[in-house]
């Protein structure tokens, strides 16, 4: 039956962290970092402790993007040192965290994240416009890792921190890991996530997932021009070379209104209401439970309110007044999108970069 979607074996490129580890280093493609997968607890203490920098822990299976964890010992919910780095990588070990015994040790890189998402018959790569997602609980970048809290993207399809180099870097780990697997008999058709770190030597891959991300397909699918059908058809039919895929030029912002406590202690079962949404904002329905007397928030994220517009500042207004619209126990970040804290983006990268060039 045709599919809009990798194959098991593809899809290892989401499901198994090593397997796109291994690949990466056998093919020597760009964007790679630092990393290690350990199924034994003592050696991968030893390799945090010979490292001597900073590192980020994962699982080695899905998590729902909450099983990372980072040495940060500026942000509330993470690691403050390598000491608990490697209790963490021992906890992940020794309780099959993921699924998996085993747990993957990466360097700590600097610099701001973004997401490169894209359609592919297995040959072509065609790109959708960049998105950045924003991954911390609370205002600030601060707090636990979640599944994604907000995400926007600008309306020249870039994003403000970023350069058209920056992008075509991106892209260019996409189809190289793409004509990878095809180089080991596996055609990749469907959707492909690259989830990105933005540093002062360019892009860098975090992770791949194996479909559209969430908040993120919200920000794009939203501005696609083009049939979506057509789409799929040429994916299937290997014939994406053909097509041409027209993304609007708009500016998009998406906020995820949530259970308070989430996403480590939710508060469940808490009714929802919907009372006056602005007539141009867009609501996408989640982790929520309709019932004869209304609308109950369940564990996860609730409803997904997004806007639309020719800016940032307008797309953020109208998202922001989408959630001011649900009344009950909810909590969001509001300084998604906003210009203060895409600024405070934009001025980290420039640092970065004026320190590459001294």
């Amino acid at each position: 039956m045709p599919c809009v979607g990798p194959s098991k074996s593809a899809a290892r490129l989401e499901t198994d962290k090593s397997f796109v580890k291994n690949l990466m280093e056998k093919y020597k493609t760009s964007g790679r970092i630092v990393s290690k997968v350990f199924d034994d607890a003592d050696e991968l203490c030893s390799f945090i402790d010979s490292f001597g920098k900073p590192v980020v822990i994962k699982p080695l299976g899905l998590t729902g993007g909450k099983g990372v964890k980072i040495v940060d010992p500026k942000l509330d919910g993470q690691l403050k040192s390598n000491e608990e780095a490697k209790k963490y990588g021992k906890e992940i070990i020794e309780k099959g965290i993921s699924g998996f015994n085993k747990a993957l040790v990466e360097e700590r890189l600097e610099g701001e994240e973004f997401t490169l998402q894209a359609f592919t018959d297995g040959s072509v790569v065609k790109p959708m416009p960049l998105v950045q997602d924003h991954k911390f609980a609370y205002e600030g970048d601060n707090g636990p890792f979640t599944g994604g809290m907000g995400s926007y993207s600008d309306s020249n399809h870039l994003l403000p921190f970023m350069t058209d180099e920056d992008r075509d870097a991106a892209i260019k780990v996409i189809e190289e890991v793409v004509a990878a697997m095809k180089k080991e008999g596996i055609t990749y058709k469907g959707i492909i996530y690259g989830g990105f770190m933005l540093t002062k030597e360019g892009p860098k891959i975090l992770e791949f997932n194996a479909r559209f991300g969430d908040p993120e397909a919200m920000n794009v699918l939203p501005l696609l021009e083009t049939d979506f059908v057509d789409v799929c058809q040429a994916v299937v039919n290997k014939k994406l070379s053909d097509i041409d895929i027209i993304f609007s030029n708009m500016a998009t912002v998406c906020k995820y209104a949530v259970p308070k406590g989430y996403p480590e202690n939710p508060v469940t079962n808490q009714k929802i209401a919907i009372k006056n949404l602005p007539k141009d904002a867009r609501l996408y329905y989640a982790s929520v439970d309709k019932r004869q007397d209304g609308l109950y928030m369940t564990r996860s994220r609730a409803i997904a309110c997004v806007g639309v517009g020719k800016t940032l500042e307008e797309a953020e207004k109208i998202a922001q007044a989408a959630l001011t619209s649900i009344d009950g126990p909810i909590h969001y970040r509001s300084d998604i999108g906003t210009r203060a804290l895409i600024q405070k983006r934009v001025e980290h990268m420039k640092e970065l970069r004026n320190e590459a060039k001294n």
